[in-house]
């Protein structure tokens, strides 16, 4: 029994010797890197002081409220859920749209051409439960 104990441990010893331990198979990884203007950007907004801003048309009619930003599950494209109408959040219409279609004029958020009721005959968005 010890001989035959011995012998295994002998051939296993033997293969790992000739074998060599596994090694990872990892592809290797490149990441790109994007320049990035930094003086531009610290001049721009951060997303806790637009959610909760007010949204005018070109009239400077409040239309709604930024209520929050989302990007696309790609990661490409920004948009902003809007709320419109409503009482400290009750009876609110949320509506997304593409953050490009926000224009910020004299420190405004301003949506060309958008009303109210223009803002509430699109879809209602709700969240995802998850």
């Amino acid at each position: 029994m010890k001989k035959a104990l011995i012998c295994i441990s002998a051939a296993m010893i033997g293969m790992f010797l000739v074998v060599g331990p596994a090694k990872p198979q990892v592809a290797p990884q490149t990441v790109e890197l994007a320049k990035v203007n930094v003086q531009k950007l610290a001049a721009g907004y951060r997303a806790s002081k637009v959610i909760g801003t007010s949204v005018v048309n070109d009239a400077n009619e409040t239309i709604g409220k930024i209520d929050d930003l989302l990007v696309s599950a790609d990661g490409k494209e920004p948009f902003a859920v809007l709320s419109i109408g409503g009482f400290l959040g009750m009876g609110n219409h949320l509506v997304a749209l593409p953050y490009d279609n926000l224009k910020f004029v004299d420190k405004k958020f301003v949506l060309p051409g958008g009303t109210k009721e223009g803002l509430k005959m699109l879809p209602e968005f709700k969240y995802a439960s998850e």
